[in-house]
């Protein structure tokens, strides 16, 4: 894993980007940021157990059907299986130890 500072490379409205093995952020002071380079990683472990591609595929899917239900881009967003997986347990530093394969499954 790889920490990168870049503003340009991360969308409006976002701090962060994972793209394995890299994890992108938009300012410099992030990369200190414990909670959110959790929550990175976590998207690092879920990119690699769907072997990278299939990930972006099926997270941009499901992205697509949460936007047509909630008819908001930011509820689709927080609402995709691997973000709710991330943000539930940004937080818990030890989480990434413990956790079971395919565990986003959990929060489709």
């Amino acid at each position: 894993m790889f920490v990168i500072v870049s503003k340009y490379l991360i969308p409006k409205g976002f701090r962060g980007l994972t793209l394995f093995p890299f994890i992108i952020v938009s300012e410099k002071g992030l990369k200190g940021n414990e909670v959110m380079i959790n929550h990175e990683k976590i998207h690092i472990r879920q990119q690699i157990e769907l072997l990278v591609l299939p990930f972006f595929i099926w997270y941009g899917a499901e992205f697509l059907v949460r936007w047509m239900v909630y008819k908001d881009r930011h509820k689709a967003y927080r609402n995709i299986s691997f973000e709710r997986e991330a943000y539930a347990n940004e937080k818990d530093l030890g989480y990434l130890k413990r956790r079971s394969l395919w565990f986003f499954l959990k929060y489709s």
